[in-house]
């Protein structure tokens, strides 16, 4: 387990520790909107008789998955499959949990359901960046680990 001093001070004026961020939190969203939009279209779609609460629990699951997935094709050209997927697996479950449940949190207010309408899935969008960027951020700066 990592412990980081309870006293240690983070700036968060860094903008180059901001960029990096972002720029993981980019594609982490990108992999996580694939299986967390592409569950909800599915069920949109077929009109499979779920309740709201499963196809969001099943969409963040595929969410995650799609994002390691992502990750581990990433690394591939740097690294042995092996240890890419080791290094995606690893990559903070608690920024893509927040990133998941931002999107489907936005989707339920806005829409009142799983449901995607083209307007809804800018902000899903919007929200799923922003939720974990100080999350991340913090990773970056206090233990020097980013997803990428």
């Amino acid at each position: 387990m990592i412990s980081v001093p309870v006293n240690v001070a983070i700036n968060w004026k860094c903008k180059h520790t901001w960029k990096t961020s972002s720029y993981n939190t980019s594609w982490c969203l990108i992999g996580c909107s694939i299986g967390d939009l592409g569950t909800i279209a599915f069920f949109q779609f077929t009109g499979i008789p779920w309740p709201v609460w499963a196809i969001m629990c099943l969409a963040i699951l595929n969410g995650i998955m799609t994002s390691i997935m992502l990750e581990t094709i990433i690394l591939i050209r740097q690294m042995a499959l092996k240890v890419a997927f080791k290094t995606a697996i690893g990559m903070s479950l608690i920024s893509m949990i927040a990133m998941e449940a931002a999107m489907n949190i936005t989707d339920v207010m806005l829409t009142g359901g799983a449901i995607l309408k083209w307007w809804v899935i800018p902000i899903m969008l919007i929200a799923g960046f922003i939720a974990p960027l100080p999350y991340n951020y913090w990773r970056l700066k206090a233990l020097g680990k980013g997803c990428h």
